[in-house]
């Protein structure tokens, strides 16, 4: 491609689909429908429609034979999309599977590097896209002391820097903080001003892309069930959209209601506590904390701040940087008060965690089998394990899913999946970074209810979250680090 500006790209779908080749249902199929050049289309879709796996099949990355199987074609510029991977920019949803260098310059110039893009043009780019993201550090600093919304920031950077003809976005903005989230469209706008391509997003919360979009094209079974321009698609349609799961403006799902009783015993309490990711590079500290039975707490701010390094030293995860995390003697029940002093067995029925990246937790090769994980490390009876499997199966909409490899599944349903595993083992406080990342409507709110009937039930729920309707819904304790309003 050289220093010459690429030129927005035309995509057509023909009939196409695609399945695992672990899988017997297909991720989607019969999709059809055509993208102009310089079109701006939101794509929907339930979670597990096939969204990602459509703009995986655009970005020319599904792989061969030995990957899967597809059907009818997939053109980007009238060719093959596998033949024309230079075209298109991917940002995935995991952020993190996209980080290849170890420092911050050198990752955001690889790809202007592999289209063959003259030095002297590449670090005036990389300087200018990591300005239009908002990722505010220096070139040499290391890519694995950033936290997960910064690694977005990052991801798109680099796609910005390349200025491809075909952009696609698979939930862009999905853990980064209200600022971010402006910052991070703002900075696309700009792009597709000065740089004209072809965008195709996928987003489940849409309204910070609306304005910016020519086009909406829905994924449900049997293809494309709705396409046009947005007002016509989401105002016509809406109620319809939103029963399938869509996230349409006003149709908000459903709150569960507020908890009957007022919190009751400390479980779990930080003081003076200073955490860090790598060590002697605190995050944050000064931190003092009560996590009470009974409550749920949304941790809130800014990317950044400490959000999930917080919740992973709550956890027993990471050792304090400072201070000290000490259970209360219920939690501990004999054990030491550190939590990270715990070994893992004993972590299984006292605190749970859930990652902000799903598949840094996924042990088994079916999703079944992923769920049992914990309760069969407690030695639990076959029976025990069993119903505990099949009652979260049904309640978050896996059970369809049983023998897939969890591998196979979308974002949003690999993070239900390890919500489940968590709670398979019932612990009292469960720890959940962006526990709605990747949810539908629908999946949303019966997983929010969930988690309020943990609350309900006695257990502590801590989630960190840029969603502040979370914490609005589950009626919880907001803390806030670095100033979030």
């Amino acid at each position: 491609m050289g220093a010459e500006q690429a030129t927005p790209a035309a995509v057509e779908a023909r009939g196409w689909g695609w399945r695992h080749a672990s899988r017997l249902a297909w991720a989607l199929r019969d999709v059809s429908f055509r993208i102009e050049p310089g079109e701006r289309v939101l794509v929907l879709g339930a979670s597990g429609a096939g969204k990602s796996t459509l703009l995986h099949g655009l970005a020319g990355v599904l792989g061969g034979e030995e990957e899967g199987e597809s059907g009818g074609r997939l053109l980007v510029d009238g060719a093959a999309a596998t033949a024309t991977r230079g075209r298109a920019g991917l940002v995935l949803q995991d952020p993190d599977s996209q980080v290849i260098l170890a420092r911050v310059g050198d990752d955001v110039a690889f790809g202007c590097e592999n289209l063959g893009i003259p030095r002297a043009e590449i670090w005036p780019r990389v300087t200018a896209a990591l300005e239009a993201v908002g990722l505010d550090v220096p070139l040499d600093h290391p890519t694995k002391a950033l936290s997960g919304g910064q690694k977005q920031r990052l991801a798109l950077a680099g796609l910005l820097a390349m200025r491809p003809g075909l952009l696609l976005l698979d939930e862009p903005t999905a853990n980064l903080d209200p600022h971010g989230v402006a910052e991070v469209r703002d900075a696309v706008s700009r792009l597709l001003d000065t740089h004209p391509a072809t965008l195709v997003v996928v987003e489940h919360r849409l309204d910070v892309w609306l304005p910016l979009m020519t086009r909406v094209i829905v994924i449900g079974e049997g293809g494309v069930v709705a396409d046009g321009p947005p007002h016509e698609v989401l105002g016509a349609q809406g109620q319809r959209l939103a029963d399938d799961g869509v996230w349409v403006p006003g149709h908000p799902p459903a709150f569960p209601p507020p908890p009957g009783t007022a919190p009751r015993e400390v479980l779990l309490s930080a003081r003076g506590l200073a955490v860090a990711r790598v060590k002697g590079r605190a995050v944050a500290t000064g931190i003092d904390l009560d996590v009470h039975a009974g409550e749920a707490v949304a941790v809130t701010g800014p990317n950044g701040a400490g959000k999930s390094t917080l919740g992973l030293t709550l956890a027993g995860l990471l050792p304090p940087a400072g201070g000290a995390v000490v259970a209360a003697p219920e939690l501990a029940d004999g054990a030491d008060p550190a939590p990270i002093r715990w070994s893992s067995r004993d972590l299984l029925t006292r605190v749970g965690m859930v990652f902000q990246e799903p598949e840094h937790q996924l042990l088994a090769t079916t999703v079944r089998d992923e769920l049992a994980v914990g309760p069969r490390a407690l030695g639990l009876p076959e029976d025990e394990i069993a119903a505990r499997t099949d009652e979260l199966l049904s309640r978050l909409r896996l059970d369809r899913l049983a023998a897939a490899n969890p591998y196979t599944l979308s974002g949003g349903e690999k993070r239900r999946l390890t919500v489940a595993a968590a709670i398979a083992t019932r612990p009292r406080v469960l720890v959940l970074d962006e526990p709605t990342f990747g949810q539908d409507a629908r999946t949303w709110a019966e997983l929010v209810a969930l988690l309020a009937a943990l609350r309900d039930e006695g257990s502590a729920v801590v989630a960190i979250t840029h969603d502040l309707d979370v914490a609005r819904a589950l009626h919880a304790t907001r803390f806030d680090l670095g100033g979030l309003p």
